[in-house]
């Protein structure tokens, strides 16, 4: 064995080195898919019927729209990492665009996105787990399942990366086998009686749809999580774009279909009211309540393999801008295990704040629709910029006549940029008092206005980006 293994294809802040006696613990292809397709199917897909209930069927469209936006994304982040195979994925891409102000500005928007949405998985995966037991729904008891649901990844994620990527093989598997029997045998119980009224929400179609693209986007997040642990992720060049755009695809005809079986299945008035909808589906399908049992299980492995994965891109972003000074210097120690301890701790814990405070007044699926939606802006934010940042790039490139795959690249990038605008603009809860309407703008707007203090802080600690590598 070499002294040193170098997989970052001479990145700034991502060195990949590893020094003599240790070893390179990488994902390969098969282990990055996973980690794609297991972060992208947390709970947010079977806890999704009853968030668009609000609005009807009328969201099966919204989350065509939405897989749209979500495999222009794959699309984008798969050419990105082709180019700049850099852990820390939009945050990376934004720096070396825009210099280290927007970089840290995409860094901390995205780690938002991550333990803001461990909070949304963790309570989301609590309704299922509440299938069994504290069934009626006793609040600090709820809590207290919350904080298991997220205290218990963090520790598989801080006792080292190869637990990491078995844990997230396996939970894949099984969540995968769910929605592909929903998808399949669910469609032949299907109601047409079912998908009228098309719009309950009150509001124009339009409207109805973007609300619904809001709350589907977080469905979808996770397209990035293998540029984001590119230096995890071996071949990094080859794996990162091939993980990222076949596992969306997998990810994406499932939903589709599991979510049209279910929506045919339950009448809209019974999807508003239900906790664990796809336990209701199973129910229906087979009569009695033991499929509802075992698809409740299920999704609660499902959610627990989520967590995993997204525990571990809690850390490893603001590891890669720690890399480069934009973060605090603990985010970038590497514990006895190989891990960022650091960063994995003060993730979770900022998660199980951001839960406890939703959960002051508020029921278990008001409580996560918010922050479905807070997530959703910050993080349209990062994808917003890294459209930008491919735009900018290519442009570039036309100027210097470099111009292969040049008008796919723009128009995917273009695309992602208005699907991102749009999440943004639709992210609000609708149906609800003055309040609660605003909170995923309130709670967005407070998470990163705590960022200044840290980027006044380390703004003489930041390294210049070096120079964007030429296209590939």
């Amino acid at each position: 064995m070499t002294d040193k293994v170098d997989i970052s294809g001479g990145v700034p802040g991502t060195t990949g080195k590893v020094t003599e006696g240790e070893q390179p613990h990488q994902f390969g292809l098969a282990a990055a898919m996973a980690l794609i397709v297991g972060s992208i199917i947390g709970v947010g897909i079977f806890n999704l019927p009853t968030s668009l209930a609000v609005y009807g069927p009328i969201t099966l469209v919204s989350m065509v729209l939405t897989t749209v936006g979500a495999l222009a994304l794959a699309l984008l982040f798969a050419s990105l990492s082709r180019r700049l195979p850099a852990d820390g994925g939009p945050y990376a891409y934004a720096r070396v665009a825009f210099g280290n102000r927007l970089g840290f500005a995409n860094a901390w928007s995205y780690w938002i996105t991550a333990w803001a949405g461990n909070a949304a998985i963790a309570v989301g995966w609590v309704l299922y787990v509440e299938h069994f037991i504290n069934k009626g729904h006793t609040r600090w008891i709820t809590v207290l399942l919350v904080l298991v649901g997220l205290w218990l990844p963090a520790s598989v994620n801080l006792s080292g990366v190869k637990n990491i990527g078995s844990v997230q093989v396996v939970t894949t598997i099984i969540k995968f086998a769910v929605l592909a029997f929903m998808s399949t045998v669910g469609l032949f119980f299907i109601s047409s009686a079912n998908f009228t009224p098309w719009n309950v929400s009150g509001e124009s179609a339009i409207n109805a749809i973007g609300g619904g693209m809001a709350i589907a986007l977080f469905s979808y997040l996770g397209v990035e999580t293998a540029a984001v642990a590119a230096a995890k992720v071996r071949d990094p060049d080859r794996n990162v774009p091939r993980a990222t755009i076949l596992g969306t695809i997998a990810t994406a005809v499932v939903y589709l279909l599991s979510l049209t079986a279910v929506f045919g299945i339950l009448p809209n008035s019974t999807l508003a009211k239900a906790t664990a909808p796809f336990s209701d589906a199973a129910n229906a399908i087979f009569g009695g309540t033991w499929a509802g049992n075992v698809m409740a299980v299920a999704v609660i492995i499902s959610g627990l393999g989520a967590l995993n994965g997204w525990t571990m891109i809690c850390a490893e972003m603001p590891l890669a801008a720690a890399e480069d000074g934009l973060f605090p210097q603990r985010f970038k120690r590497i514990s006895k295990n190989g891990v960022p301890a650091f960063g994995i701790v003060a993730s979770t814990v900022l998660a199980s704040i951001a839960m406890a405070i939703n959960y002051l007044g508020s029921n278990g699926a008001t409580v996560f629709t918010t922050l479905v939606l807070m997530t959703g802006i910050t993080s349209a934010i990062p994808y917003a910029f890294s459209a930008l940042a491919q735009l900018k790039w290519r442009w570039v490139d036309h100027e210097q006549m470099h111009t292969p795959r040049f008008a796919r690249d723009m128009i995917v990038a273009v695309l992602a940029l208005v699907f991102s605008i749009l999440f943004i603009v639709y992210s609000r809860n609708t149906g609800q008092s003055f309040w609660v309407y605003w909170a995923p703008y309130f709670l967005a707007a407070g998470a990163l206005l705590f960022g200044i203090p840290v980027y006044l802080r380390q703004r003489r600690h930041m390294a210049e980006p070096e120079p964007v590598p030429p296209y590939r």
